[in-house]
């Protein structure tokens, strides 16, 4: 296959996650890769939701190898880190559900066991800014990646595309935070999963050439049913959780707005320079 589409690219930008929980249990989600160009430079850095690091005795990594330049579909390489949650920098707020991990470091111990990692970073320039979220309707096409109820395929290491809308405008800070609502089917699993907002220009030629995308923001939470006419939010689960038995959830996303991610990466950059 070759990689010459955006759609295409999206599907290298993301990282499964792999945790073994403190009580023993199994959990996977997903993470992704953003660069951000910086006074030092520009650096790639792995993102996710701090609920998936959090409480974590051990984790795993998941990429794709290189070879020659392409894709070697299949060829898995797990980085996998003992001490998974002292790895992560967690968002200054701790009601931001993020958490970020650069990404050189792990390339360089790929590098030492003879390993080149396949991935395209989602670029920042792609984070919309208020001139470009005034520009948007309130119902808006989005993307999303990653591997909802661990479902991926397997043997070539692909993650799932998901389609949906807003349900929010995203001008609009949802419940008053910066965040909005997607219309779609979020599982466990879907945590961590960037979001996109995808336009279309009908007076261009079909392709590429005549689509934009947009980085909106990162899944961080789910809406369930528990009882009658309640609904309640809550963190996508790294695994099927015995607690949501019986809720039902109801296809209503909790996004944490891109700019979030560039606030945790600025306040990253500026420990980094006064260290």
């Amino acid at each position: 296959m070759e990689i010459d589409s955006i759609a295409k690219k999206l599907l290298f930008s993301t990282v499964r996650v792999d945790t073994e929980l403190e009580d023993g249990s199994a959990g996977s989600g997903t993470a992704f890769i953003l660069s951000h160009a910086h006074a030092m430079g520009n650096t790639p850095f792995i993102v996710t939701n701090r609920h998936l690091v959090e409480g974590v005795r051990r984790g795993g990594l998941v990429f794709t190898q290189t070879s020659e330049g392409r894709p070697a579909f299949g060829q898995r390489f797990q980085l996998n880190i003992d001490d998974f949650p002292a790895a992560w920098f967690l968002h200054p707020d701790p009601a931001v559900d993020l958490a970020i991990v650069p990404l050189r470091p792990l390339e360089r111990a790929a590098r030492d066991l003879g390993v080149q990692l396949y991935y395209h970073a989602i670029d920042s320039q792609r984070i919309p800014d208020a001139a470009a979220v005034r520009g948007f309707d309130a119902l808006e096409d989005v993307l999303f990646v990653g591997y909802p109820s661990g479902v991926w395929d397997q043997i070539n290491l692909m993650p799932i595309l998901r389609r949906g809308t807003t349900a929010t405008p995203l001008e609009l800070d949802f419940e008053g935070r910066k965040q909005f609502l997607i219309d779609a089917a979020v599982y466990p699993g879907s945590s961590g999963s960037p979001v996109f907002v995808m336009r279309d220009d009908p007076l261009r030629p079909r392709g590429d050439a005549a689509r934009t995308i947009w980085f909106a923001g990162v899944v961080a939470e789910v809406f369930f049913r528990e009882e009658a006419n309640q609904l309640v939010p809550g963190p996508v689960p790294a695994q099927n959780d015995n607690r949501f038995i019986g809720s039902e959830m109801i296809d209503l996303g909790l996004v944490i707005k891109s700019e979030s991610v560039r606030e945790l990466i600025d306040a990253y950059v500026r420990k980094w320079l006064s260290d």
